[in-house]
């Protein structure tokens, strides 16, 4: 039997900062949570101002984009992350992770599959930290005179490995307090970046001759979205569980807001500036190379020491926010089903990620994993958020805690053998739509299979060559994006049929309010 919501099951220093979390996904009673928006909202600017968004900005540019075009899509691309501050307000609500809040819509057994893309995604965004830190390291290496091998690579992933596990395994309040510090020292280091960018960097550096227009610019825009408030919707709810049930929630989606957005969008503008004012050959190397770091070491525009600490303060940085990605990922693997402890979790991952890394420094370059990555993003997350939205709207914003903790027929949320085949239904729908409505030129560089985006390929969309090399064409709409919109309200709309046809979450809502009548006064 699981625990009532409102019996604590610990102790309410459970949550200590440099202890060892022992909370999973189990429930969080209400003494525990000791959070408050503008705390979760400082977690998030510690993970904001990070180095990955840099080079997020300079890939952009690669799209072949003035400096003031990549600087709308920027601008416009980051408010997405309003969508994550409105998928952190369940946790307060239901005191649980994301993914276990997913059984409301899914199912208890439909929950757990959307739990394995999760884990996924966040092994990829694992891999893409330890990446760029092994890049940053490299880069230090060798200005410090040495060469470095591919056994100084595997050494430099195995011990980046183990030390990114160290803040997702004490926990949820160590994470708040180390990223919340490292919020002014690393704001100074790019106030430095910002100016010797501003100095050197061309506001009128022109568009490519080979920007395809109007389709390049939504693929860009889809591009941004994923990597910025969409693809981080799945992991909210893991952090704002410390919250009050009460808790404010304009002052939740406002400072989660506030403390992603801005800062991200500086740190990708100052990528895109940045970009600007390397040579031909450098700017190849950040956005298409291997390592995007190595443009430091070729250029004679920042002096060497500044590259130094700015490498070092991103590597610091880039663990910071993979603090954030070990957390989920192993709260995820719990969401499965799986019988590990949440440290457990962190441990398994950790060496998974590892050796993902390792596959991608020698197997691929930096953008080959990031422009898979981007797909794998889009076309998952874009229907589970529309389905889980909805499902929260349709449900009058309130779950039962105690019953989505069940894992049984004696769950509310069990669904017909587990799982709630209208979600299910929605969520396959929502992806089919998504991938056909998949840009080719998203990333930029020709993609392959033309037969599985038809929509994306009306009205006479082409192009000769990868994008950065070769030359496209389209009407006003062919060749566009529109994999996230349409990802989302797909979804959305035919789950909201279904429900509205079949009554299944209505009947839940019932009794959701012979549970909890004062809730629903």
């Amino acid at each position: 039997m699981s625990p009532s919501p409102s019996t604590p099951v610990a102790t309410p220093l459970d949550d200590i900062a440099f202890h060892v979390e022992q909370r999973g996904i189990d429930f969080i009673p209400e003494n525990e949570r000791w959070a408050t928006p503008r705390n979760i909202g400082a977690m998030w600017a510690g993970s904001a101002l990070n180095v990955e968004y840099f080079v997020y900005g300079a890939i952009l540019m690669g799209f072949g984009f003035s400096f003031w075009t990549a600087l709308s899509i920027i601008v416009i691309g980051n408010l997405s992350f309003v969508l994550l501050g409105f998928a952190s307000l369940q946790g307060q609500e239901a005191g649980t992770t994301a993914f276990t809040i997913t059984r409301a819509s899914f199912g208890v057994r439909g929950a757990r599959v959307m739990s394995v893309f999760n884990w996924l995604t966040q092994l990829g965004f694992e891999a893409e930290g330890l990446i760029l830190i092994v890049g940053a390291t490299i880069v230090l290496w060798t200005m410090s005179g040495l060469r470095a091998t591919s056994l100084d690579k595997v050494a430099f992933i195995i011990v980046a490995a183990a030390v990114q596990a160290v803040l997702p395994y004490l926990g949820h309040a160590t994470m708040v307090k180390v990223l919340r510090a490292l919020i002014i020292p690393f704001g100074c280091i790019f106030v430095v970046m910002a100016f010797v960018a501003v100095d050197h960097g061309h506001g009128s550096f022109p568009a490519s001759e080979f920007y395809g227009g109007w389709p390049v610019y939504m693929a860009g825009l889809a591009f941004t979205i994923a990597l910025s408030g969409l693809g981080w919707t799945e992991c909210g709810n893991d952090y704002t569980r410390y919250l009050p049930r009460d808790a404010h929630r304009g002052a939740v989606v406002g400072w989660i807001f506030l403390a992603t957005a801005v800062p991200e969008i500086l740190m990708m503008t100052l990528g895109a500036l940045t970009f600007t004012f390397l040579t031909t050959g450098q700017q190849n190397t950040i956005a298409y190379g291997s390592n995007p770091f190595s443009a430091f070491q070729q250029q004679t525009l920042i002096p060497h020491w500044l590259v130094a600490v700015f490498m070092v303060f991103a590597i610091v940085q880039l663990f910071g926010i993979n603090s954030l990605d070990l957390y989920s990922s192993g709260v995820s693997l719990q969401a499965m089903g799986l019988r590990l402890k949440r440290y457990q979790a962190v441990v398994l991952d950790s060496c998974i990620a590892g050796a993902l890394t390792i596959y991608a420094t020698f197997g691929s370059s930096f953008f080959t994993f990031m422009k898979i990555f981007v797909g794998v993003i889009i076309v998952w997350i874009s229907p589970w958020f529309g389905i889980f939205m909805t499902d929260w709207v349709l449900r009058k914003f309130r779950y039962n805690p105690q019953h989505l903790q069940r894992t049984g027929p004696d769950s509310l949320y069990f669904g017909a053998r587990g799982v709630n085949w209208n979600a299910i239904v929605a969520f396959v729908m929502g992806m089919v739509v998504s991938l056909m409505a998949y840009s080719k030129q998203n990333p930029p560089i020709n993609f392959p299979f033309h037969w599985m985006t038809p929509i994306a390929n009306l009205w006479g969309s082409s192009c000769s060559g990868p994008l950065v090399h070769g030359q496209c064409t389209a009407g006003w709409y062919g060749g566009a994006d529109f994999s996230v919109y349409l990802g989302i309200g797909v979804a959305s709309g035919l789950y909201a049929l279904l429900e509205l046809a079949t009554g299944y979450v209505k009947k839940q809502v019932a009794t959701q309010k012979e549970l909890e009548p004062e809730l629903y006064s």
